[in-house]
């Protein structure tokens, strides 16, 4: 597959980018280099490899999720200005 400058042109048009005639022009080898570049890629045989989405393997480290409530509920309450019933207490706001 090769481009022109036309359809470098229609790209750029369909990107919503403006070029003039110069750039199109000067756009064409290197997107035709592009293209040169992929189809040698599809050459290259991958039967048997696997798919990858990493070139080393992740794997995350999670916590087990365990729900509690924290116990420190006596040590918080220390450093609350008012607290009423283990709860902070805040002014009434009425607007």
């Amino acid at each position: 597959m090769s481009v022109d400058t036309p359809t470098v042109k229609r790209i750029a048009s369909l990107a919503r980018i403006a070029i003039g005639d110069d750039d199109a022009a000067r756009l064409v080898p290197e997107l035709n280099n592009i293209l040169g570049w992929i189809e040698q890629l599809g050459e290259v045989d991958t039967t048997g490899v696997e798919p990858m989405t990493a070139v080393i393997a992740n794997h995350l480290r999670l916590r087990d999720d365990i729900v509690d409530d924290g116990g420190i509920r006596d040590l918080l309450m220390k450093n609350a200005p008012q607290a009423e019933h283990g709860f902070f207490t805040v002014p009434k706001v009425i607007e």
